[in-house]
């Protein structure tokens, strides 16, 4: 099984995914494999309190996306965002250096 790791909106809604799809955030990365006792490292949770759900669920699927159009093979399909949650989405994307 893949290693993942959960991801926690400000609401409190948990996004478990795999630990590779994660570290396309250059921010989750630090978290977790930086050399101090990050509480992260140990419980394999982040806690994004500034981060809205559906905000955090399109970054997650952005996530896999990145990840399996890194070396494409063929035309990548343009990635979806709605116009309403474009500025939102760009914020977190900014913070999570993705």
């Amino acid at each position: 099984m893949e290693e993942c790791v959960t991801l926690v909106s400000a609401q409190g809604h948990e996004f478990v995914i795999e630990k590779k799809a994660a570290m396309i955030s250059g921010t989750i990365k630090a978290l977790l494999s930086g050399s101090g006792s990050f509480a992260e490292v140990e419980s394999g949770k982040i806690n994004f309190k500034e981060i809205n759900t559906p905000i955090l669920e399109k970054v997650c699927e952005y996530f896999y996306y990145k990840l399996k159009y890194t070396h494409p093979v063929g035309e990548v399909p343009d990635f979806k965002i709605d116009p309403e949650m474009a500025l939102e989405v760009l914020m977190a994307a900014n913070f999570l250096d993705a």
